[in-house]
């Protein structure tokens, strides 16, 4: 039996056009002689379809695209689609409305339904808001071969794998003892650092534990802060790898399901069944960086992005991502200068445009600060000028950014890392305002190394889509004077960032620490940090959650991102400190804005 692995870029809430990707993906399989067609978790509707399951008319609409996409595919050809089913029995017997369903589709109807088992509820997960968990073991016979599905998280508690169980059942167990042929497993798996590599290795685990073949089908695109970066591949039962889908792009596989050896083959048996994936951590981050942006402005509608080209590197890299994503000519950037600017962020600022083959307009800004300065120069008498002062500075570009966005439909890309983010580095209604925070979930030590990987030719260039409007491709990407000069605001005469951070590589070693490994601060101190330094970060972190909470969407690219995961109280007393009398202390202490 020939199955075909559907890798999917579905657009939430775009039930018809979900269904002709569908349909298109079946057409193309049907063609090479497929009898089953796979397709990621909730293919129909997008994942994460979050409060639009609330919308009755919107789980009317599903189940009729549904049923037409049952009678519009290929004779000959069954599908499982991902989709919503009613919980008939929810209001009975109590228990949520709704099931994350895959439904077994084949000649012209809707054959049987499969429930997901186990819903998660941690990082970005929310399935319990909505879903009851299936009871039933998911299995079903096509021409005597007997398969088990399951959706997603269902293959995530492995207890062997893990050293514990996050729920009481395991359904890759239950299949296994049902003694189905193989295993699917119909995922949308959000992209984090070296999760394709945490996948793999799981599914391998329990390929062998079970002697089960595998095969794993993971959506692909990205959807707000998410991105899926598909990956989707195929273990038999030794747990070795036999086919894998394309990294961050939509694909189509097709194995086979050999009776005879009772196990899953790739049809091509060459090495270009299993397509390459991104040959390092810089690369694999800038694809999910470039498909981020570019499947946020495609689906929120927009085709061209602004942004503030201040010369230094963090908007250096949006730039390139954006120039990346959407092709130089969308992307427009503009200069700010003002009294307090080096004429070198200037020349940095314009030669990066020439680089990139993007537009670029210059609009000073003195006579607006003057201006201010002079609206509020009663209202500010007798007070020294501070951080106050140079925030309108922000503003001001800010408020530039926003008209240039409206005036033109542009989407204005804020340029600010998570470094800043975290310590609240930023200026609300200033460097914050934008549509979407590209590099967000980025740290700037992150940030030097992805320009860095950009400038390397042996690498990068051959990467990049954009290098084929470069003049001289073995030159830099990122002029070099902008990735070795001190990083600063520039909003005040010799202004660094180190005169109100801690150097960069500190500072992001103690923000791991503190927000991914969840370290108390007296295990930062023992790992080497200054403990007055270490309570300083930690209050900052802390006293900028109001930040956080008004900033744009942030593309997601580690396990605890500045967004959907992210659940932190702005009102809250508790601030974790390495001794008591620091957390007394900083309590007292107001945020500055």
């Amino acid at each position: 039996m020939k199955i075909a692995i559907a890798q999917l870029n579905p657009t939430i809430g775009d039930l018809t056009g979900n269904a002709q990707r569908i349909l298109a993906a079946a057409q193309a399989a049907a063609a090479q002689g497929a009898r089953l067609l796979l397709t990621p978790e909730l293919s129909l509707c997008g994942y994460p379809p979050r409060d639009l399951l609330l919308d009755p008319s919107f789980l009317e609409t599903m189940q009729r695209v549904l049923r037409q996409l049952a009678q519009d595919l290929p004779p000959g050809l069954a599908a499982l689609v991902g989709t919503v089913e009613w919980n008939e029995r929810s209001l009975e017997e109590g228990g949520k409305p709704l099931f994350n369903s895959t439904a077994l589709l084949e000649q012209q109807q809707v054959r049987q339904i499969f429930h997901k088992r186990l819903l998660p509820t941690y990082d970005v997960f929310d399935e319990d808001r909505y879903f009851e968990p299936g009871r039933q073991i998911n299995h079903f016979h096509l021409d005597s071969l007997h398969v088990g599905v399951t959706i997603c998280e269902d293959l995530w508690n492995d207890e062997e794998f893990w050293g514990k169980r996050s729920y009481t059942t395991n359904p890759i167990a239950d299949l296994a003892q049902a003694g189905v042929a193989f295993t699917i497993n119909l995922s949308a798996s959000p992209y984090s650092v070296g999760k394709r590599k945490t996948r793999q290795a799981m599914l391998q685990h329990s390929a062998t534990r079970y002697q089960q073949p595998i095969i794993y089908v993971n959506q692909v695109g990205g959807n707000d802060d998410l991105i899926f970066d598909g990956n989707s591949f195929v273990l038999n039962r030794r747990g070795e790898l036999i086919a894998q889908a394309q990294g961050f792009s939509s694909d189509l596989v097709l194995l086979e399901y050999d009776a005879e050896q009772q196990d899953l083959r790739a049809l091509d048996a060459s090495p270009a069944a299993i397509a390459p994936h991104p040959s390092s951590e810089m690369a694999e981050i800038w694809s999910a960086l470039v498909l981020g942006v570019q499947d946020y402005a495609r689906k929120c509608g927009f085709s061209q992005v602004v942004l503030g080209l201040s010369g230094g590197i963090d908007s250096s890299l949006v730039a390139a991502i954006a120039a990346e994503a959407l092709g130089p000519e969308n992307v427009f950037g503009v200069l700010m200068p003002s009294p307090h600017s080096s004429e070198h962020s200037i020349t940095d600022a314009l030669d990066l445009a020439d680089k990139l083959g993007i537009k670029s307009h210059t609009l000073p800004i003195g006579n607006l600060m003057q201006d201010y300065d002079q609206g509020l120069a009663d209202l500010f008498a007798g007070t020294d000028p501070g951080i106050a002062e140079e925030n309108i500075q922000s503003r001001i570009r800010g408020n530039l950014l926003m008209a240039i966005a409206n005036k033109f439909g542009h989407l204005l890309l804020s340029t600010g890392n998570k470094s800043e983010m975290a310590v609240g580095y930023c200026t609300l209604y200033g460097d914050m305002n934008g549509g979407l925070a590209a590099i967000a979930d980025v740290p700037k030590t992150c940030v030097y190394a992805l320009c860095e990987w950009l400038n390397s030719p042996c690498e990068a260039h051959q990467f990049l889509n954009l290098t084929s409007k470069i003049q001289n491709p073995k030159s830099e990407l990122i002029p070099t004077h902008i990735l070795t000069k001190p990083p600063s605001a520039e909003l005040k005469p010799g202004q660094v960032d180190q005169d109100s951070l801690p150097p960069y590589d500190i500072l992001d070693d103690i923000l791991d620490r503190f927000i991914h490994e969840h370290q108390p601060p007296d295990a930062i101190v023992a790992a080497g940090h200054d403990a007055a330094v270490v309570d300083r970060v930690v209050k900052m972190v802390t006293r900028s959650e109001f930040k956080r909470r008004q900033a744009p969407p942030g593309i997601k690219i580690t396990d605890r991102a500045f967004g959907t995961g992210w659940r932190m109280p702005i009102a809250s007393r508790w601030v974790a400190a390495s001794t008591p009398t620091a957390a007394l202390a900083s309590m007292a202490e107001a945020p500055k804005q």
